[in-house]
């Protein structure tokens, strides 16, 4: 028997999991006062502004690697899209795919970014902003100068999310309280011209912040016209001093062509021509995100935190991946509903300080996946046609527990479940969601503080993966549920921080999933494969040095190894090869030096090293890079900065490569590229 969502809604009305304070609230929440010497697991690429002590569902009360990027690094970058942003970040693989909305994300902890597992929680100001299959087109609404920091947690250990949060979460942050204006515009390389406008507004109990931008450009490559505008609001109402509400609203527009993928002999004679077959390929696509927040300090010791959101996506593509294969009509239509919340209580037991912290989230999903053969935008067949419910919610307990001055405890426990129908209107047949059943997380998190600024920290966890899409469902012929797989999980770090001089993190972690499944990109189904037991290890290194006041530097090193242990009953020659498009060392770093007081000059840079196309290991090692940005800002006055910046200074030719069956196919990454800004702040 299937399980039953209306006695799970209702538990959820007493408590369910986001936070939604302000984003400056969240970006570090501060300490309690009575709290004998605190955790800290985070590493932080710019400047955390710190306003107030965290609410129900703090990110505070995880002892994980924790990054967060400040908004003075987002505000003045120069990017295509902000997802860019965070492979500033320690340990996070970029997959820039470069074909129009259809740009690219970013992933972690050994996993790929190329679709058929997505292993990563998008939360945008804590609503949660992944699509049906787990991708992240959400993230284009953000643009960087609204941005007022961006979090991300790693692990298994962290119990506030279910779906999609297999390796870790992310949470963009913006721009919250104040009366201010803030513009930025910007012009550049391959005709491209970006024009953001924040705003804030702050009177008594009342706040309000706005963004408008819009985007438009060229692109690198022919064929490779973007526009995008966003627009968004923000509202908060304090009634008295221990309650807030707050309401969001984002509205999102973008059209794109689509240069296509070239042959490896085209991709090294003209990296910037488009083929012929891909002259009509683009992409519409329409977002709305809404959400309402509430925020109470019932007492000294109480705290309660509550959203409600819904999400939706208009997605219309046309795509034709080789000279023979057929163009494809992609239609995505999808609304998601939600609601979470959380119940933090903090006090001392006999002198001992305990945290105990109970929360929960359920989202309802209605989506509609239709596809078509198509011969320049005039479908020719079509190839599906599927409408599937989709519902998952879970709750978590989750306490902290500090019998000692130098010792933290952090044990956890998270439920989910899972339910839904699936309609294939092509044959006029539905099946059921396959019966998860119960979904237990076991979680715990120890951390020891031996010295001043000297944090010691573990933790284990369990998290899981479902199918999406038609995967998700007991489709004939399968007559037997699938079961979710179970990703668990263990870290073990030290963190060092000396003021604000130096601060310094490395970790080892490892994580084991038994009957991994990924879905099949280009499958008219959309069906999953059965990958198997895989196993993913890697060690983090992270440094941020400033050894003048003048003068910063930071870098980070990843080493990861993904591997198929238990290979799927179908293919066991596959024992012991890699997973595809993982590279086994990540870095990145940044020099920021201001010699006179109105210039700050810096230099930032990536890399990665190859990677296999599939898990057959069979097509040679592809994707290696390394690429320098670099930028100069002069503040003319209060109100004017000017900027220029040079991206892939070294003008280094890099790609995006996979396997369609039968060769590679090549997107090429942008050449060198400049581009001037002006920033005004009123």
């Amino acid at each position: 028997m299937k399980t039953s969502f209306l006695a799970l809604a209702a538990g959820l009305i007493c408590a369910a999991t986001s936070p939604s304070a302000s984003a400056e609230e969240k970006a570090a929440p501060a300490q309690r006062a009575d709290a004998p010497r605190k955790a800290d697991t985070s590493f932080s690429v710019g400047e955390i502004v710190v306003t107030a002590r965290g609410m129900a569902g703090s990110t505070d009360n995880v002892l994980t690697s924790v990054d967060r990027l400040g908004g003075d690094v987002a505000q003045n970058a120069d990017v295509d899209n902000v997802y860019e942003l965070i492979s500033r970040m320690p340990g996070i693989l970029l997959t820039d795919f470069n074909q129009g909305t259809t740009n690219g994300k970013f992933s972690m902890r050994g996993f790929n970014g190329e679709g058929n597992i997505n292993a990563v929680k998008l939360l945008i100001d804590g609503i949660p902003s992944n699509s049906n299959d787990g991708n992240m087109p959400y993230i284009d609404m953000i643009f960087p100068l609204n941005i007022a920091s961006i979090e991300v947690v790693r692990g298994t250990s962290d119990p506030r999310y279910g779906l999609h949060a297999i390796a870790g979460s992310a949470n963009i942050l913006t721009r919250s309280g104040g009366t201010f204006v803030d513009a930025r515009a910007s012009a550049g390389s391959y005709n491209t011209y970006e024009g953001q406008l924040v705003a804030g507004l702050e009177r008594g109990a009342l706040t309000q912040n706005y963004q408008i931008a819009y985007r438009a450009g060229d692109g690198y490559r022919d064929h490779g016209d973007t526009h995008r505008f966003s627009l968004s609001g923000k509202w908060g109402l304090a009634l008295g001093e221990n309650v807030r509400l707050g309401a969001i609203a984002r509205y999102y527009d973008a059209d794109a062509e689509e240069p296509g993928y070239l042959t490896f002999a085209d991709s090294r004679a003209d990296p910037r021509m488009t083929n012929a077959y891909n002259i009509s390929d683009g992409d519409t696509r329409k977002m709305q995100q809404y959400a309402v927040t509430a925020d109470a300090t019932l007492s000294d010791d109480l705290d309660w935190s509550s959203m409600a959101y819904y999400n939706r996506l208009r997605d219309d593509r046309y795509v034709k991946y080789s000279v023979g294969a057929s163009q494809q009509r992609r239609l995505t239509e999808e609304d998601h509903y939600g609601v979470s919340s959380a119940l933090h209580w903090h006090s001392a037991i006999s002198g001992m300080p305990f945290m105990l912290e109970a929360g929960g989230n359920i989202e309802w999903q209605d989506n509609r996946s239709a596809r078509w053969l198509s011969v320049e935008r005039v479908p020719t067949s079509q190839t599906r046609e599927q409408q599937f419910d989709l519902s998952v919610g879970g709750v978590y307990l989750q306490a902290i527990i500090e019998p000692a001055d130098w010792l933290r405890i952090t044990p956890a426990y998270r439920i989910d479940w899972v339910g839904g129908n699936f309609s294939n209107l092509l044959n006029d047949t539905t099946a059921p969601i396959n019966d998860y059943g119960s979904i237990d997380q076991p979680k715990l998190s120890v951390a020891v503080f031996p010295a001043d600024g000297v944090t010691l920290y573990g933790n284990w966890g369990k998290t899981f993966q479902i199918g999406l899409g038609s995967g998700a469902y007991l489709i004939p012929p399968r007559q037997v549920d699938l079961a979710p797989s179970i990703n668990e999980g263990w870290e073990l770090g030290a963190k060092y921080r000396l003021d604000e001089t130096l601060e310094a993190r490395v970790a080892y972690w490892q994580q084991s999933a038994t009957g991994e499944i990924a879905r099949k990109l280009n499958d008219p189904l959309g069906d999953f494969e059965n990958v198997g037991g895989t196993d993913r290890k890697g060690i983090d290194l992270q440094l941020s040095l400033k050894p003048v006041e003048k003068l910063s530097l930071w870098g980070a090193l990843s080493w990861q190894k993904a591997l198929i242990s238990v290979p799927s009953p179908a293919t066991p020659e596959l024992a012991g090869n890699e997973l595809n498009h993982t590279p086994r060392w990540i870095w990145s770093g940044g020099i920021e030096f201001a010699p006179v007081e109105p210039l700050t000059v810096s230099l930032t840079g990536r890399g990665q090293s190859s990677y296999y196309l599939t898990t057959a290991n069979a097509e040679g090692k592809w994707g290696d890079l390394a690429v320098f940005d670099a930028s100069i800002a002069w503040r003319v006055n209060e109100t004017v900065e000017l900027g220029l910046a040079v991206k892939n200074l070294g003008d280094r030719y890099y790609e995006y490569v996979w396997w369609d069956g039968a060769q590679t196919l090549h997107s090429p990454a942008n050449g060198r590229n400049v581009t001037a800004s002006a920033r005004l702040r009123f």
